[in-house]
């Protein structure tokens, strides 16, 4: 235990438990990204071009495929929302890790280090 580490400790504790309220506040969580297409096709007169879209698309990885379905202008404004939520996760778990990674190391009694063993010189005789 390190000594005159209390405060800290407590200011750690404090930091987590509000990190733990956070997971409790997010809405529903998705991985992947949401792509908006337009498609443009040349029509032959004068080089004009013709657009369709916007098209929305969500891509994810699902086992060690990548997985794309078209989505509804609504629905991909619904997903991006989940999308984002589970950046936000991400990011409280990795700051829930650094914390509790530095608690422990403050709370807990590690094994003593080692003295480093000088080389010796054979004596001669």
């Amino acid at each position: 235990m390190n000594a005159g580490g209390g405060k800290k400790v407590e200011r750690l504790r404090k930091r987590y438990a509000t990190l733990r309220e956070e997971l409790g506040n997010l809405g529903l969580i998705c991985q992947g990204t949401i792509t908006e297409r337009i498609i443009e096709t040349a029509t032959g007169r004068k080089g004009r071009k013709k657009r369709y879209g916007p098209y929305y698309q969500w891509t994810r990885k699902k086992g060690a495929k990548t997985v794309t379905v078209n989505l509804a202008p609504e629905q991909a404004r619904v997903y991006q929302c989940a999308i984002r939520e589970d950046r936000h996760l991400h990011r409280i778990l990795e700051q829930m890790r650094q914390a509790s990674l530095q608690i422990l190391s403050a709370t807990t009694v590690g094994v003593p280090r080692r003295r480093r063993m000088v080389a010796r010189t054979p004596k001669s005789g």
